[in-house]
């Protein structure tokens, strides 16, 4: 029988600080960590007699580090020595005269009595004096131990007891590398995939690993979303199956993200930054079943949001709970073309306000296969190009970062509730653009110049959302929902290969009846290219994260490739007069991707190069959210049937296109 699970203890054994000039060794009875002083590395931790990591253990990485060592500047210091709690520090940065790396860090780990968790930090300075710095990717990594975690759980949908190391390195090679079918094991015949995990941290606030025959679980928990790039729909990587040879359990924290549309963290020269991850939690837990573990872990990270800021965690660049502000207000939706509309599921938050980043020299190359650790570094590979704009304009990009794309300043969100009423708590004092949206409105409110000083209660009063409007709405495919959930597949997206089921289940392309058709059934959730034959490019996610969803696409037509059109019927009785006015809302895109649209067979435009995104080749419904309109004469409508035509462009079988939502408006 495995223990019942563990809660906090204060009666508990103390915490006890142990080690060498090597090392540090947190233990508090029930949890024991060990952590290298020379990385900052958390090399070992045992739980109920049982060592969790494997050989790397825990440690931080970025896309950027061709290797390991640490520059001259390495402390190890104790921050807390107490019998109820203990945190120590590993800084690494400049020393004068000696070293000149763009960025200090400082990663931290507590330990408290009768807890067990253990809290990790960092926290990245970028002084004045030193150079440009930029990342694609950051995050904090584990490696489990294989003979302990062999069942991984991110939400309801996603729980699943994946094949053993063994069953992946013998499985056979899909068209990712990061993807394989299983010819041994329980899972022969079955895909495994590491993006089928993947997911946003709101919608999963613990996730992690369980042992089926250990009974012991593994979560990462974040109290606090502030420190995470991209807002409350930002989709990342979780846990999965280590891509290299022995399939290592991992489990990840990103912070930072190249992937569904990428974030962005890039510092100037001279530019004093700062920005504290963290504290985050490791929580260790034990039960009978992996259901029940993971079930314990929804109720743990309840608890760790409640206690956020968390009053132990001593840092300057840290505001106390009595630092920090609220803000409140409610938003009311007024929409002129349909007085009677609702939208549900409305996330209010502050972000720093669009921003224009500077080009950094990028540090590129080894980050990700390596499995190497740490920030800071000598650069090597230039991205940006030294023309941002340009590249920008390429990558279909907005020039501007917004909080959808934004990692490197701090943002703040809440859920209003049925009426709109929202309060956003904690928030650290600056300067912010407020943002609104909800499912059932196209595009998002924003206010601008909202200041939060210290410790401030800030009521914003009534906040009246008049959406960007064209005209009456004449049709609508699909709820403006930021996804492509409600379309055919959208509600088991996760399965590797479903864009290969798009020839099957559409030979002569989706052709949409407005009135008719049904879109849960007759509109898949994405409009990928025709692949034809299996002899196409397999797609390296690892140069991609290099990249940070740069031109990376092939430029030239793989054979077997063909472009899809889908068509839109309608029925007027008389033939309209105006302008009108079609509203493109995509979750999803690919480097290269462009829309064309044709009216009654007329083409009227298209949407342009889209925004890198990235979803359909990792199984997803959700990425970077962005619209496109195109405006045309009602002349070119009649009476009768209409046809609108979508005609997505592809060189690459990746280039699928992810609708949220296609409606026509008329004035």
């Amino acid at each position: 029988m495995a223990p019942a699970l563990r809660a906090a203890d204060q009666s508990g054994q103390p915490v006890k600080l142990s080690g060498n000039s090597e090392t540090f060794v947190l233990d508090n009875g029930l949890l024991r960590a060990e952590i290298e002083k020379r990385n900052g590395n958390l090399s070992s931790l045992i739980f109920c007699g049982q060592e969790l990591l494997a050989q790397n253990g825990g440690y931080w990485s970025s896309v950027g580090r061709g290797n390991g060592n640490r520059p001259p500047g390495r402390v190890a210091t104790v921050l807390t020595n107490s019998p109820e709690r203990v945190e120590i520090s590993c800084r690494f940065g400049n020393v004068a005269g000696v070293t000149n790396i763009p960025l200090d860090t400082d990663f931290r780990y507590s330990l408290a009595r009768g807890e067990t968790t253990i809290y990790v930090s960092g926290i990245l300075h970028h002084e004045p004096g030193t150079g440009t710095y930029g990342t694609g990717e950051s995050r904090y990594c584990l490696k489990l131990n294989p003979e302990v975690f062999d069942f991984l759980s991110i939400d309801a949908d996603r729980q699943r007891l994946l094949p053993s190391g063994y069953d992946w390195d013998h499985g056979s090679p899909l068209n990712l590398k990061e993807a394989r079918r299983m010819t041994t094991g329980i899972h022969t015949g079955e895909a495994e995939h590491k993006y089928d995990y993947s997911a946003a941290f709101t919608e999963a606030p613990a996730y992690g690993w369980s042992g089926t025959q250990k009974k012991i679980g593994l979560w990462l928990i974040n109290p606090s979303l502030e420190y995470i790039g991209g807002g409350p729909t930002k989709v990342e990587l979780t846990g999965h199956l280590d891509v290299n040879a022995g399939g290592t359990p991992t489990l990840l924290n990103m912070w930072q993200g190249s992937h569904y549309g990428g974030t962005s963290l890039a510092v100037a020269a001279d530019e004093n930054w700062t920005k504290v991850i963290g504290p985050f939690a490791i929580y260790c837990n034990t039960a009978e079943t992996p259901a029940a573990m993971w079930r314990n872990s929804w109720v743990q990270a309840t608890n760790e949001m409640q206690r956020w800021p968390y009053a132990w965690f001593m840092e300057t660049n840290f505001p106390s709970a009595t630092e920090r502000g609220t803000v409140t207000g409610k938003i009311i939706l007024r929409d002129a073309f349909a007085p009677d509309a609702r939208m549900s599921n409305v996330w209010v938050g502050v972000s720093a306000p669009d921003y224009r980043p500077p080009p950094p020299r990028f540090n590129g190359g080894g980050g990700r296969r390596g499995g190497t650790n740490g920030f800071g570094g000598a650069s090597r590979t230039n991205f940006p190009p030294p023309n941002f704009t340009n590249w920008v304009n390429r990558s279909g990009f907005p020039t501007l970062i917004d909080w959808q794309r934004d990692t490197k300043f701090y943002q703040f969100w809440a859920q209003a509730d049925a009426a709109g009423n929202f309060t956003i708590k904690n928030i650290r004092p600056g300067h912010y653009t407020l943002h609104a949206f909800g499912d059932g409105v196209i595009g998002e409110f924003s206010l601008t110049n909202v200041t939060v000083a210290v410790a401030e209660k800030k009521a914003l009063g009534e906040l009246i959302w008049q959406p960007e409007r064209f005209g009456r709405t004449l049709w609508e495919i699909g709820v403006p929902d930021r996804t492509a959930r409600e379309f055919r597949h959208g509600d088991h997206f996760w399965q590797w290969g479903l864009y290969n089921e798009y020839a099957k289940e559409f030979p002569n392309d989706v052709n949409f009846v407005i009135g008719q058709s049904d879109w849960r059934r007759d509109w898949n959730y994405v409009q990928p290219p025709h692949i034809n034959g299996s002899n196409h490019p397999i797609v390296s996610e690892d140069e991609e994260a290099g990249n940070n969803n740069a031109d990376s696409a092939p430029t030239f037509r793989s054979r077997g490739i063909a472009d899809t059109t889908w068509k839109i019927q309608f029925q007027f009785t008389n033939a309209p007069a105006g302008q009108a006015t079609l509203r493109l809302a995509f979750a999803g895109a690919r480097d290269g991707s462009m829309v064309t649209v044709g009216v009654n067979g007329q083409r009227i435009g298209d949407t342009g190069r889209l925004p890198a995104t990235g979803v359909m080749h990792r199984d997803g419904i959700r990425g970077y959210w962005f619209e496109r309109t195109l405006a045309f004469d009602g002349k070119l409508l009649q009476a009768g049937t209409n046809v609108i035509s979508l005609t997505s462009h592809a060189d690459n079988w990746t280039q699928g296109v992810l609708y949220d939502c296609v409606r026509l408006e008329m004035k």
